[in-house]
C-alpha cells in the first residue's frame, strides 16, 4: 500500500483519522471525486470505508479500493433496496467479499422510516445477509431507522449463534452506524460488542441525546463517520458532505468529553482497524 501522504498529513494536522462511514461511491461525486478525495488526504483521513447498499453500488465500491490506497468497501444491500435482492444476490456478495479489500457486510439493516421495501422482505434480507456474514466472519455495518426493537431482536439472535459456535467474529460483530438511538441502547450494543458510529448529528445544538451517547459510551467503542454526502455537520448543513469533514465530528466528541482531539483520532482510528481489520495507521 502506497502511504507516502500519510506523513504530510500528519505535519499538515497533526492527526490522522478514519472515516468508516461515506458513500464516494455515489453520483454526488462523479464531477469531482478525485478531489474530494485529495481534501481528505490534506484533511489527514487516513482510512476512508465506502459500504455498498446494492450490487451496482458494492461494484462502485471495489473500483474505488482498487484506485486508491486509503479506500476499503463493504458489499451488502440496504433495506431500502430489498426489492432489488433474488436468488443470485447472496451468491454475488459472496463472490465480492472476495476482494481483498472487503472488510465488512453492509449497510444492512431495517428502515421502517422510508420503508423502501416491504417490512416483511427487509427482514428476510436482513436475515440472509447476517448469515452471510456469519459464514465469511465479516463484521456488520447496521442501518436501524425507526426500527431498534426488530433490529435488537434480530442481533441478539445473531449473537447468541455466534457464541455458541465459537465465532471469533462475536467479539467484533459490527457497528450500529449513524447512531441516533438513546444511552441505554447504545449500553446495550457495546455490551453484545458492537461498536457505535457517531455522525454530523452529534455537532447539533439541539442533539443532547446522541452528545450524551458520544460522551458516555466507552472510547474503545466509538467510530467517527461522515455517511457523505449525506449529514454534514454543522457548520456544514445544507451543504454536500464528505470525509474531509471527518474532523469536525471528532473535535465535538473531544469537547464533550474534554479532551483533546488527537486522543479522539487515535482511538477512533484503532478501534476500525481493530473491527474492520486493515492495518493500524503509523
Amino acid at each position: 500500500m502506497d502511504c507516502g501522504w500519510l506523513g504530510l498529513s500528519r505535519v499538515a494536522t497533526g492527526i490522522l483519522l478514519s472515516d468508516t462511514h461515506c458513500h464516494l461511491n455515489f453520483p454526488h461525486y462523479d464531477e469531482d471525486r478525485k478531489i474530494v478525495i485529495g481534501r481528505c488526504r490534506a484533511a489527514g483521513i487516513a482510512r476512508i470505508l465506502i459500504p455498498g447498499i446494492d450490487v451496482e453500488s458494492n461494484q462502485a465500491a471495489l473500483k474505488l479500493a482498487d484506485d486508491y490506497a486509503e479506500v476499503y468497501a463493504a458489499i451488502g444491500v440496504h433495506p431500502n433496496s430489498a426489492a432489488s435482492w433474488d436468488e443470485h444476490t447472496c451468491h454475488v456478495l459472496e463472490q465480492m467479499a472476495r476482494h481483498p479489500k472487503v472488510v465488512a457486510v453492509g449497510e444492512i439493516g431495517l428502515d421502517y422510516y422510508r420503508k423502501g421495501a416491504p417490512v416483511d422482505l427487509q427482514k428476510q434480507v436482513f436475515g440472509a445477509q447476517l448469515c452471510l456474514a456469519r459464514n465469511l466472519s465479516l463484521p456488520v455495518i447496521i442501518h436501524n431507522r425507526d426500527a431498534y426493537p426488530d433490529v435488537q431482536d434480530s442481533l441478539a439472535e445473531w449473537i447468541l449463534d455466534l457464541r455458541k459456535s465459537g465465532s471469533p467474529l462475536a467479539a467484533r460483530p459490527g457497528v450500529l452506524h449513524s447512531f441516533s438511538g438513546d444511552l441505554s441502547q447504545a449500553q446495550w450494543a457495546v455490551a453484545h460488542e458492537f461498536y457505535i458510529g457517531i455522525t454530523g448529528p452529534v455537532t447539533y445544538k439541539n442533539a443532547l441525546q446522541i452528545q450524551r451517547v458520544a460522551r458516555d459510551v466507552p472510547l474503545g467503542k466509538l467510530l467517527v463517520e461522515t455517511d457523505s454526502p449525506y449529514l454534514p455537520p454543522h457548520p456544514y448543513r445544507g451543504e454536500r458532505n464528505e470525509p474531509a469533514h471527518i474532523a469536525v465530528i471528532a473535535s465535538k466528541i473531544a469537547e464533550l468529553r474534554t479532551v483533546d482531539i488527537a486522543e479522539i483520532a487515535r482511538a477512533t482510528s484503532e478501534n476500525a482497524a481493530k473491527l474492520f481489520g486493515w492495518r493500524e495507521i503509523d
